[in-house]
C-alpha cells in the first residue's frame, strides 16, 4: 500500500455554547456531599485538554466550562497541552492529586486505539484514570466530493483503479474505519493520511484524494454548502445530521467506529467526590444552551456514567484490535 505524508496545520474553528451561564442562572451547586467532600468543590476546577486550542475536544472542554461557575459554584478554567494524540495531557493529569480538582477531557481513541499503535509505556491505561461520564460522539462520515463519480461504497468496489483516500493520521479512529471497510468490501486503495480533518477535507475537496473519512463537524459545513457529499457513516445507527446517509452496516459491513468523549480524573478519586462532578456535569448538560451547543458543532448525545464507559470502551477496543487483525491493519505507520 503506498502512503504519502502530507502534514497540514490544524485549524478548526472554535465554537463557544453561548447561553450556557443564562441557562444554568439560579441553579445553584448540586455538589453536596458528606464528610470531608460535603464542601466539595471549595476552589477552582481545572480542565487539561490534550489537543490544540479550536479543536473538537478543547471546544467541548470549553462549553463546559461556561456553566461550572453556576454548576459547581466555583469556576473551571481550560489549558491546552496537546501532544500524542492526548496522552501528555492525560499521564501528566493522572499524575496529579486524586482530589477531584485534576479533570482532563478524554477521547476514547486514546483508550481504544492508540494502544495498537505505540508502546505499552507511552499507552494510557485503566489503572491511571477514573471516568466520571462520557459526554458526546462525534462521528466519522466518508465523503467524496460533489461532482465526483463515487456515490456510494458499490462504486469503490467497482473501481478499476485503486481508490486515494484521505484519513485524519496513523493511529485515528478515520484511519481504523476506513482501513477496516477497505479490508472487508474488498476495495483497492491508496492511504493519504494527514495530521487531523481540516486538511483532509481540504484534500478531497481539491481533488488531492478522492475520498476522505473524516468528523462529521468537519464535513457538514461542506455538505450543506453542496462541494461535497457523504458516502457513508461509521456509527451504529444513522446520524441525526445525516438521517439519509447509510451506515457501514446497512452496506453490510458492521464496522462500528466513533469518537466518544468523556471527563475523567486521576485513578482512586473519592466516589461521593466522582458523584458530586457527575451531579454537576448532568446539570450543565441538562439545559437547551448545551443542546444548542451539540447541535451547533453537530455532536450526538452519550452520557454514561464512568463505570460503564471503562465496560464499553475496553470492548471496543478488542473489537478494533480484531479488525487489525484481520484485515492486517498497522496502526503504527509501519510501510
Amino acid at each position: 500500500m503506498r502512503t504519502q505524508h502530507l502534514p497540514a496545520p490544524r485549524h478548526l474553528a472554535p465554537a463557544t455554547a453561548l447561553g450556557l451561564i443564562a441557562a444554568l442562572a439560579g441553579c445553584g451547586g448540586v455538589t453536596q456531599g458528606s464528610g470531608e467532600t460535603a464542601d466539595f468543590p471549595s476552589e477552582p476546577l481545572r480542565m487539561t485538554v490534550g489537543y490544540d486550542a479550536g479543536g473538537p475536544a478543547d471546544v467541548i472542554a470549553r462549553a463546559l466550562a461556561e456553566g461550572s461557575q453556576d454548576a459547581f459554584g466555583v469556576a473551571m478554567p481550560v489549558e491546552n497541552q496537546p501532544g500524542a494524540n492526548g496522552a501528555l495531557a492525560v499521564k501528566d493529569v493522572a499524575g496529579r492529586d486524586a482530589d477531584g480538582y485534576e479533570l482532563t477531557l478524554l477521547n476514547a481513541s486514546l483508550m481504544t486505539i492508540t494502544p495498537q499503535a505505540v508502546s505499552e509505556d507511552e499507552a494510557v491505561s485503566w489503572d491511571e484514570v477514573d471516568v466520571v461520564m462520557s459526554l458526546v460522539q462525534n462521528d466519522y462520515v466518508l465523503i467524496a466530493t460533489a461532482d465526483s463519480e463515487i456515490d456510494s461504497l458499490q462504486d469503490m468496489i467497482a473501481s478499476d483503479e485503486p481508490i486515494t483516500y484521505g484519513t485524519t493520521g496513523v493511529g485515528t479512529g478515520s484511519q481504523l474505519a476506513q482501513l477496516a471497510l477497505f479490508g472487508e468490501a474488498g476495495v483497492d486503495g491508496n492511504e493519504v493520511p494527514f495530521d487531523s480533518g481540516p486538511p483532509a477535507l481540504t484534500a478531497v475537496m481539491g481533488g488531492q484524494v478522492e475520498v476522505g473519512t473524516v468528523h462529521i463537524g468537519d464535513a457538514m459545513p461542506q455538505i450543506e454548502a453542496g462541494t461535497v457529499k457523504p458516502i457513508l457513516i461509521f456509527s451504529e445507527e444513522r446520524n441525526e445530521h445525516l438521517p439519509d446517509t447509510p451506515t457501514a452496516a446497512e452496506e453490510g459491513h458492521d464496522i462500528p467506529v466513533t469518537q466518544y468523549s468523556a471527563v475523567a480524573l486521576p485513578e482512586g478519586t473519592d466516589e461521593d467526590v466522582v458523584t458530586a462532578l457527575r451531579d454537576g456535569f448532568e446539570e450543565i448538560v441538562a439545559t437547551d444552551a448545551w443542546q444548542d451547543f451539540l447541535d451547533a458543532n453537530y455532536l450526538v448525545r452519550a452520557e454514561t456514567p464512568g463505570d460503564e464507559v471503562e465496560r464499553e470502551w475496553q470492548e471496543l477496543a478488542e473489537r478494533y484490535a480484531e479488525f487489525a487483525q484481520d484485515y492486517d491493519i498497522d496502526l503504527g505507520g509501519e510501510d
